[in-house]
């Protein structure tokens, strides 16, 4: 077999299977922080998690689909603070985690890009650069951020992912592996015996023969899951399982991982209290609560951070949905967290404060945001966050 053709073959072999891998992903992780990156893809309805119960504009803006001020009707917003509650949907998961401290919100986050278009904001936050001048589509934020940490400790990186994300596209060597069906890690034993011999003595020895050990261990793991859900009846393939894969995984490799969840795009009958959105929301809930169970002791080490490329309409549109919007609410939680608080800059929500009188106004600008935590989270000094957000000045929330 020629080089050619061994390399096609185990390029064919990567798409087939949901591993992939672009470096040195197995030695032992060196930081004790993890931080995990969730990509919410479609633009989610951030007035729905993050209820205004003070705006009576907000009720006015929803006349179908409003979720109520808290009270004592189950359907009612959970209250967290005077201004803002949260949707019931996340009562048995995510609620109890505000007051004890793991869960703070900031809204009206996210990028000035004013597309409005799902792929080209995805892009425009995934690459992390200045909205003017020119764009490297070879590096993401996250990859430059696990480059800057590598400098000093070895920190695994690993996208749970099909593709490489954008934002984990670049110099430093990240891995990617979907966890979403495991059944298809699986290969034959020879197939990686000739590929392995084929990079033997060369440069891409190590990381060709440290891919196959990773997927070993998937393949191993699948094993296991797959035994203990004949008995032990594990019941679907949503995103709870995937969350307890992906934690599994980062507690005992990976300090740094990125996912991404899909089907936020809310056009049409989104619901209100209850719903297709509310169902998203207590399945998202029901994986982060599995997320944290999964990682045990390391979740007091442990920092999630939850994203979209933008918000929604603050009006509901003719079809009980909501359409593109600008603004959103990002998520921060885990064991190191200084949550139980709504972050960031603010503003009343009264008619003559929207967005180009539609959405929410960005006020939290995500580069600065992330940057911050960052920051917190790794110490990092102000010449390595510029490499991580180029002419960014960090915004501390104090969220850590």
């Amino acid at each position: 077999m020629n080089r050619r053709l061994a390399l096609s073959r185990l390029l064919a072999l990567s798409a087939l299977s949901p591993l992939t891998w672009s470096g040195s992903v197995m030695a032992a992780p060196a930081s004790e922080q993890k931080l995990l990156l969730v990509f919410l893809r479609g633009g989610y309805d951030a007035c729905h998690l993050l209820v205004p119960t003070a705006s009576n504009y907000y009720y006015e803006s929803r006349p179908n689909i409003a979720i109520a001020r808290p009270g004592p009707d189950p359907r009612a917003a959970l209250p967290l603070t005077a201004d803002w509650g949260l949707h019931p949907a996340l009562r048995n998961s995510l609620y109890p985690w505000f007051g004890s401290g793991e869960l703070a919100f900031i809204p009206f986050a996210g990028t000035d890009d004013l597309s409005r278009s799902h792929f080209e904001t995805q892009d425009s936050i995934e690459l992390g650069q200045p909205l003017s001048g020119r764009r490297d589509f070879h590096s993401g934020f996250m990859n430059r951020l696990a480059a800057v940490l590598n400098e000093n400790k070895n920190v695994p990186t690993m996208a749970f992912t099909d593709q490489l994300p954008l934002a984990m596209q670049g110099s430093a060597r990240v891995g990617n592996t979907s966890l979403k069906n495991l059944s298809k890690v699986q290969m034959e034993p020879r197939q990686s015996q000739i590929i392995e011999q084929m990079y033997r003595k060369t440069t891409l020895a190590q990381p060709v023969q440290e891919g196959f050990s990773v997927r070993q261990d998937i393949a191993t793991e699948m094993q296991q899951e797959m035994g203990a859900a004949s008995r032990a009846a594990i019941s679907s393939k949503g995103f709870a399982l995937e969350a307890q894969r992906v934690a599994k995984l980062m507690r005992d490799k990976y300090p740094l991982g990125f996912i991404d969840v899909g089907g936020w795009d809310t056009h049409v009958d989104q619901g209100g209290a209850q719903g297709m959105l509310a169902n998203k929301f207590e399945e998202f809930g029901r994986g982060l609560a599995a997320y944290r169970e999964e990682m045990g002791a390391a979740w007091r080490d442990t920092t999630v951070v939850v994203i979209s490329e933008f918000g929604r309409t603050f009006r509901e549109n003719g079809k009980r949905g909501t359409d593109h919007g600008h603004g959103s609410v990002y998520w921060v939680l885990g064991g190191a967290v200084r949550g139980g608080k709504i972050a960031g800059e603010q503003i009343a929500l009264t008619p003559g404060q929207l967005f180009q009188n539609r959405d929410y106004p960005v006020l939290n600008e995500y580069r600065a945001v992330l940057a911050g935590l960052f920051a917190r989270l790794y110490g990092l000094n102000e010449q390595q966050l510029s490499r991580v957000f180029d002419n960014v000045k960090a915004r501390d929330l104090a969220l850590l």
